[in-house]
């Protein structure tokens, strides 16, 4: 049994992550300051005595210094969200966003030293930017703002990257980066206004799905049991000190087709509508190259898209039922 720690672990991925460590005979601490992640995503969790939840925020050193014994840290703290009119966005939570990739990740990173732990940083595909190439591989170097609306996020995601790869290289840190790509499934906040949460929530109530610009962006979608197995695998696999994976699926699809397969999955008799311009530095096409992971890891996602749609669609419904 080892004990781990997950930040971010009442948010959407960390509370999935954190069900499926504790599954494998773990004991797990997930820590959260609930910014923009909820206890309700752990309540089933609360009982078991392998659990344990702490509400702080990564920055917090002297709480910090307090944990010991710990053999693995997966950082996962941060909003993520990136639509300016949820209050759950990172835009809505710049400085939050900020410390948590910079200044959480540095503290963490010298927690992971001290204890002689093992460290996975989840980062995005967002330090692509609006990519000139693809599929986007790792050693691609994107083509991002640093003065944008997103640059909150991806510009703090970058230099926690350099921040982990600086411990690796001058501190011993047996440490890892995941760039995680779009990523949907039970679980998911429904305040957010994450393309997937707008769409079904939209069908479900029967509004109209507003589609940005002429949706024609791409996106590839992973369900998050596919991404979790791929986090897991990225940690415990060996020879991944000082790696960089993306993860995520590389089944391309248009925004548009996206939303119409939600309103033929859920039944509904939304309409289907174009009324927004595209936001400031949204990515034109997003297509993970997992290539490293498939090989290295020997992972890769087995989810339809089909299949994965409906759980997310039940999840929402069973919310307003």
């Amino acid at each position: 049994m080892k004990k781990i720690i997950v930040t971010g672990g009442a948010g959407f991925l960390g509370s999935h992550l954190c069900e499926q460590l504790i599954q494998a005979g773990n004991q797990v601490v997930a820590i959260d300051n609930l910014l923009t992640g909820s206890q309700k995503n752990i309540v089933s969790l609360m009982t078991n005595k392998n659990f344990s939840f702490m509400q702080m925020d990564v920055c917090d050193e002297e709480m910090l210094k307090k944990i010991k014994g710990i053999e693995e840290i997966y950082h996962f703290a941060s909003p993520a969200d990136p639509n300016a009119n949820s209050k759950f966005s990172y835009l809505a939570h710049p400085f939050e966003t900020m410390l948590a990739n910079t200044t959480g990740t540095w503290l963490l990173c010298q927690l992971a030293v001290k204890n002689n732990a093992r460290l996975s940083f989840a980062s995005t595909s967002e330090i692509y930017g609006d990519p000139e190439v693809s599929p986007q591989s790792e050693t691609y170097r994107g083509n991002v703002s640093t003065t944008g609306p997103r640059s909150v996020y991806d510009e703090s995601k970058r230099f926690g990257e350099t921040i982990v790869t600086a411990f690796v290289k001058e501190k011993g840190l047996d440490g890892r980066i995941t760039r995680i790509f779009n990523t949907y499934g039970p679980k998911m906040n429904p305040g957010e206004g994450r393309a997937v949460v707008n769409f079904i929530n939209q069908a479900i109530s029967g509004e109209p799905m507003t589609i940005y610009g002429d949706g024609k962006q791409t996106r590839s979608f992973c369900f998050v049991d596919d991404q979790i197995q791929g986090q897991i695998k990225a940690m415990e696999s060996k020879n991944t000190k000082g790696e960089v994976f993306n993860i995520g699926n590389p089944a391309e699809i248009s925004i548009l087709e996206f939303a119409s397969k939600i309103k033929e999955l859920s039944q509904s008799t939304s309409e289907i509508v174009f009324s927004q311009e595209l936001p400031i530095d949204d990515p034109k096409q997003r297509k993970p190259d997992i290539s490293k992971a498939a090989k290295m890891l020997e992972w890769e996602p087995h989810e339809s898209l089909e299949s994965g749609l409906l759980a997310t669609i039940d999840y929402f419904k069973s919310l307003s039922a």
